[in-house]
């Protein structure tokens, strides 16, 4: 198609970081004052100690799935609708597991944050 020009197309969000960075150069990350720097500190240290206990029983979640397929050998006889249940042990018990693991950090962060 000659004499037509190219456009680039992008999404308005991108559009908006490319023009912030001709208009005013890098972005920086705000900083925050003395006290609100602690503050900050302290909390992001409460949070990540928080994490700890879901990040355990997530691995040991994850990681003792084989351990169960091991000691039940029998699960692979076992059919829930034509599917082995070992299968639907796989794909479908970790997800709900995950969602119920990340509300509850969710709920202890912001609580951290709410006390603080």
């Amino acid at each position: 198609m000659p004499g037509h020009k190219r456009i680039a197309v992008m999404s308005p969000q991108t559009r908006l970081a490319h023009s912030r960075r001709r208009a005013r150069g890098r972005w920086r990350v705000p900083k925050l004052d003395g006290p609100g720097a602690d503050r900050a500190l302290v909390l992001h240290r409460r949070q990540l100690r928080l994490a700890v206990a879901p990040l355990a029983l997530l691995f040991a979640g994850i990681l003792g799935l084989p351990l169960v397929f091991a000691l039940f050998p029998g699960l692979d006889d076992i059919r829930l609708l034509g599917i082995p249940v070992s299968w639907l042990a796989l794909a479908v018990l970790p997800y709900p597991a995950l969602a119920l693991l990340a509300g509850w950090q969710l709920r202890r962060a912001e609580k951290a944050e709410d006390t603080e």
